[in-house]
């Protein structure tokens, strides 16, 4: 049948695209130098936002990070929502000098909603103007501590909306932090570098990005509530015309789950945000990419792509198109000979992407040679648990839920 054709041609298609482009970030990032920035003054003044629910274990530890920045302290501000918590959070907090407002909704749950409530209580207050810019981090953060003068250096060459380097406290934990840290170290060496190189925008993270108050004013506050308020809030600056730039010589250490349940909850989250981001985000950035030629557009749209909807619908045609006559069982199988080939090659694939990670960021990564071995090989294993995973998103009510913090 002609449609299962289209299908085939449209996965091949999108799913090779993908794949050289990723190829391309990986050569272009490992011969090229990164981009540096140039010496900049340290007298831009900044709110750092963190978002918090019962992180009375891990926050000191963010803030202490920021107290011992090489930036000026008397520059910086942070300002916690403490969103629903039950614990001592707002204490911990305020007892280190810092601002705290308190947030009680059961209803409208998230972190989209947490900075939403915070950043209008600041623009309620006429506080919001004192900042030429605002951080985002997490509470259970760590950041290098020349993280805020490095980040400093790139919003003052032109960036309105930067990203950093997203590396992990805890990536020797076990198979499960091992797979999460890579990925990110992946995203901020092969991608978000690459992106740079290439004069594309990046791909802001959950964490440890920064806007501009003009886009904050823009935006009126934070508006983004979609399960990835990150992911919307990056198509919705390239839909804008912004360039989001990628500051890799600002370090930022994340804390990754643990437990695979813990991870597919958190990564459940995200394949339904992606959903939900493509069905707001992608018509626009399609046509912004045809019409206007923004190679950013369609690298996020390539990124955007629902794959596994389109492979669940070319499954279920050709299973219903077989047991009709309209095609032959034969043909069938043998198209699932072909794409259990492909899941193959993915994992060889997948295996030597980690590897190079490694090879590439050895120095950022606090393992021994023996664990990242075992890491390389368990690597797939993650990577492909993402099939169950992107198929419930389709079929699942995912929300946001927090991740207990070791710190």
């Amino acid at each position: 049948m002609v449609l299962l054709t289209v299908l085939d041609i449209l996965l091949v298609i999108v799913g090779g695209a993908g794949m050289i482009y990723q190829g391309a970030c990986i050569v272009i990032s490992l011969f090229s130098k990164p981009v540096r920035f140039p010496d900049a003054p340290m007298d831009k003044r900044y709110a750092v936002l963190i978002s918090a629910r019962n992180e009375s274990k891990v926050i000191g530890n963010l803030i202490d990070c920021i107290h011992a920045q090489t930036y000026p302290r008397e520059l910086i501000d942070i300002w916690l929502v403490a969103d629903n918590c039950t614990d001592d959070t707002a204490d911990v907090v305020r007892a280190m000098g810092c601002h705290v407002v308190e947030r009680h909704n059961d209803k409208l749950i998230g972190k989209g909603y947490a900075l939403t409530y915070l950043l209008d209580h600041m623009v309620d207050e006429g506080l919001a103007d004192t900042y030429d810019a605002y951080f985002v981090f997490d509470a259970d953060n760590k950041l290098d501590k020349h993280y805020f003068e490095e980040m400093n250096k790139a919003f003052q060459s032109g960036f309105r909306i930067l990203t950093s380097y997203r590396n992990s406290v805890n990536l020797n934990d076990n198979w499960v932090s091992s797979g999460s840290a890579l990925w990110f170290i992946r995203e901020s060496r092969f991608l978000n570098n690459s992106r740079m190189l290439f004069g594309s925008s990046c791909h802001v993270g959950g964490t440890g990005f920064m806007f501009s108050k003009e886009v904050m004013k823009r935006n009126k506050g934070w508006k983004f509530h979609l399960l990835t308020e990150d992911l919307e809030f990056t198509m919705d600056s390239v839909l804008h015309g912004d360039r989001v730039g990628y500051c890799g010589s600002a370090v930022l250490y994340d804390e990754q789950p643990v437990t695979f349940a813990q991870s597919w909850r958190q990564r459940l989250r995200w394949s339904k945000g992606f959903l939900q981001v493509f069905r707001y985000y992608g018509p626009s950035l399609i046509r912004r990419a045809v019409r206007e030629r923004d190679f950013s557009a369609v690298d996020f749209t390539l990124l955007l792509c629902p794959f596994t909807v389109l492979g669940v619908i070319r499954m279920i045609l050709g299973v219903l198109f077989a047991a009709f006559g309209f095609v032959s069982w034969s043909s069938q199988l043998g198209a699932l000979t072909g794409w259990s080939n492909g899941i193959v090659l993915s994992v060889l694939g997948m295996m030597a992407l980690a590897g190079l990670t490694i090879v590439a960021e050895r120095g950022q990564i606090g393992a021994t040679n023996k664990e990242l071995f075992a890491y390389v090989l368990a690597f797939p294993i993650y990577m492909l648990s993402y099939v169950p995973i992107s198929f419930q998103a389709i079929f699942s009510k995912a929300q946001w839920k927090p991740i207990q913090h070791k710190g």
